[in-house]
């Protein structure tokens, strides 16, 4: 672990980025050059005090898991991050098609997006970050652990994930979500982390099961979809995606028809927050 080219890295990255960068705002009387420490620390759900003993060269050799938070909240690029994994003597991180590292441009994208419900998700169906509307609309999908990460594996594991959804998007999202992930599965491989994800799922739920042997392929969400909010009941959202190829990632983004009842209820969430939003209840 090189800890003087690690402190001296992420010194350098934090004092390059300003609060506006990731959706922070700048307040009176900054003195200090870029980010804080403490709001580095904050963006990635760590103390102040560990964020600031490891850029001070003290800390103790930080985890995988802490090095991705890390290189998000510093928004770093691939190139950088694979460089901070060095630096913290874990060697670079294998580029898979389960990729995990969310691109700072698509993070940009998502600080500019905190009113509306947006979230980024993995080609496994794992969330790797969403607004605050997002998290206020669907709740928190990023803290999972295992195959729970995937909202593919959710979905057939967990009948109340399927809460918000409402017909016919229901039966047709079931399908979407199979054809999803054999197009993965064909393209990784039987050895992939997908068709570990697939043949769980296979032995898990019959319905899912019943759908793989369907063989379909191609099958696409509607743009136009329907919910039933546990806080704000129903709602009508078009979904747009935005595939950012070179990190094989998509940006799943809800609006609603400007002056629509589901506007206002959007609104109205984005007020709530996510202290009302269990969808099991």
């Amino acid at each position: 672990m090189e800890y003087g080219d690690l402190s001296d890295f992420l010194r350098k990255r934090r004092e390059s980025l300003q609060p506006e960068d990731v959706g922070l705002p700048r307040g009176r009387r900054r003195r200090t050059p870029g980010l804080r420490r403490e709001e580095v620390a904050v963006l990635a759900s760590m103390s102040t005090d560990y964020y600031s003993r490891l850029e001070g060269g003290r800390g103790p050799q930080p985890s995988v898991d802490m090095l991705t938070s890390i290189a998000r909240a510093l928004r770093l690029t691939l190139e950088e991050r694979d460089h901070l994994f060095v630096l913290a003597g874990h060697g670079t991180p294998p580029r898979t098609t389960r990729n995990c590292h969310v691109d700072p441009g698509m993070l940009r994208i998502l600080d500019r997006l905190q009113d509306t419900p947006a979230m980024l998700i993995n080609r496994c169906g794992e969330t790797l970050a969403q607004t605050a509307a997002h998290v206020a609309f669907a709740g928190e999908e990023t803290n999972y652990d295992g195959f729970e990460r995937s909202g593919i594996y959710r979905w057939f594991a967990h009948p109340a994930d399927r809460l918000l959804y409402c017909e016919p998007e229901l039966s047709t999202h079931s399908r979407m979500l199979v054809s999803w992930l054999r197009s993965v599965v064909t393209a990784d491989g039987p050895k992939s982390y997908a068709a570990t994800l697939m043949r769980t799922l296979q032995k898990l739920s019959p319905e899912f099961a019943a759908l793989w042997d369907e063989h379909e392929v191609g099958i696409w969400h509607s743009k136009t979809k329907r919910f039933n909010h546990p806080v704000v009941g129903k709602l009508e959202l078009y979904c747009e995606l935005i595939d950012n190829r070179d990190q094989q990632q998509t940006l799943v983004v809800f609006t609603a028809t400007p002056g629509s009842e589901s506007a206002e209820k959007l609104r109205l969430l984005a007020v709530l927050g996510s202290q009302t939003l269990d969808p099991a209840r």
